[in-house]
């Protein structure tokens, strides 16, 4: 092999592995959106149990025989059976996978659904006896076998080839787990929620100016206060042109979900359910009734935000020909997937085992303090950094490290608290240590 040949193939492994991070980024913003959505979509249902003792208010809003007032008056039943709104599913306290799939355009105005591709994939295990929610990411390039004759395909090509029932068998299939149920939401979903609910006041934090013809992709926002409609709403979230790239994204989309989440909070949002409804009739598909829905919006409320766990399916990427694949690591692959789905925690931690941890900061004396705080735990810390993050994190690398330590730690100090739970077996931020505390500048 000649020189010249070398650096070609070292130059496109190079740019192979840059798009490939890229991707993952891309897709790991667009999980994020997609969770917020389904998430205010949720709460939406659960401002009406909020509402629901109030007869008056569901008679003056939706009208006294309406569907609406009779269904959620017989959902919370009286004061003296004392179930309001309490989380009551009709299958008791076992586990659910509840599976989320973003799909993408199906290019046909007539049918959302058939032959479009899962751009999102990820698995919520949800555990009614302990109110706790853990959330496993699947990369949609993740190489897999499709059931049947299909042979080796990407994973989000199930949905395209076989609809849903082929994308939860091929899941189940590779990772020897049960789906319970499935929710779908179309690419289009967030555009209609927003204009469902007459738009949001948002902030735009810096000029945002953009034109992709080809894509069809037209941004043209000044800094200042801005009332988006869907579509702009849709531009705002998709704009990725600026020194912070990525993560200036990723902290917009946030910033878009509270408003979201402070617009829904107002009486006159309540109003709008009908409108959403409508909304989540046509680009939400999903196999649960009205009455499963009600009961898990019941259980938001009663979840532990310092009890929520998110992983990814370990691997890296691989290219065949012009195809880019994820190529799962097998033997971490099962460990996620014990751990999070199955919540395995045969290697939880006690307190005669040491541990080590890393600290990255935007702030160099937040930095230091954090570190000072874990010494002070009993907590030996290999490495401190700075990072740049949208997001403050603590992202545990070892099996012994669970969410019940991290509670155990925002015990001994709260400045431990108010941390996204994140279990990485494979990416050490900053040396190989038990664990890595993550401090964004938000």
């Amino acid at each position: 092999m000649t020189n010249q040949t070398q650096r070609r193939r070292e130059y496109r492994t190079r740019n192979f592995v840059k798009r490939a991070k890229q991707q993952r980024e891309e897709r790991s913003s667009f999980a994020k959106v997609l969770i917020g959505m389904i998430i205010v979509f949720i709460g939406v249902i659960m401002s009406i149990f909020l509402m629901a003792d109030n007869e008056n208010f569901l008679e003056e809003h939706f009208g006294e025989n309406s569907f609406i007032t009779k269904l959620f008056q017989k959902l919370t039943l009286s004061n003296n059976n004392k179930e309001h709104a309490d989380f009551a599913l009709p299958f008791g306290l076992r586990r659910q996978n509840i599976l989320f799939l973003g799909v993408d355009a199906s290019g046909n105005p007539n049918d959302l659904w058939t032959g479009t591709r899962t751009d999102t994939i990820i698995l919520v295990n949800i555990d009614p006896r302990t109110k706790s929610v853990n959330a496993l990411s699947i990369p949609r390039d993740s190489k897999v076998y499709l059931p049947g004759d299909n042979g080796v395909n990407k994973i989000n090509a199930a949905h395209a080839i076989g609809g849903i029932e082929m994308t939860k068998r091929t899941i189940e299939d590779t990772l020897g787990v049960h789906i319970d149920r499935y929710i779908m939401v179309h690419d289009s979903a967030v555009k209609e929620i927003v204009n469902a609910m007459d738009g949001l006041d948002v902030y735009v934090e810096k000029p945002m100016h953009y034109n992709d013809n080809a894509g069809h992709l037209h941004i043209n926002f000044n800094k200042g206060e801005h009332h988006l409609d869907g579509q702009q709403a849709v531009e705002y979230l998709r704009f990725r042109h600026d020194a912070l790239g990525d993560i200036g994204r990723t902290q917009r989309q946030q910033w878009l979900l509270r408003s979201l989440l402070t617009k829904m909070k107002q009486p006159s949002t309540i109003t709008k359910i009908p409108d959403i409804i409508s909304v989540a009739k046509k680009y939400v598909k999903t196999d649960m009734s009205f009455y499963e829905m009600s009961q898990y919006a019941a259980l938001t409320k009663h979840i532990d935000m310092d009890k929520i766990e998110v992983a990814m399916l370990p691997g890296a990427p691989n290219q065949k020909g012009y195809i880019s694949y994820w190529i799962l690591d097998p033997e971490k692959t099962q460990e996620v997937v014990n751990r999070v789905i199955y919540r395995d925690n045969k290697g939880a931690f006690d307190e005669t085992t040491p541990v080590t941890a890393s600290v990255l900061a935007s702030d160099s004396a937040r930095g230091a303090q954090m570190a000072e705080n874990l010494r002070s735990a009993g907590i030996e810390v290999k490495c401190t950094g700075r990072a740049s993050r949208a997001h403050s994190q603590f992202v545990a690398h070892s099996s012994k490290i669970t969410n019940e330590y991290y509670n155990h730690l925002t015990k001994k100090n709260e400045a431990f608290g108010g941390l996204q739970f994140v279990y990485d077996p494979v990416n050490y931020q900053c040396g190989e240590t038990d664990f890595t505390i993550i401090l964004s500048g938000n």
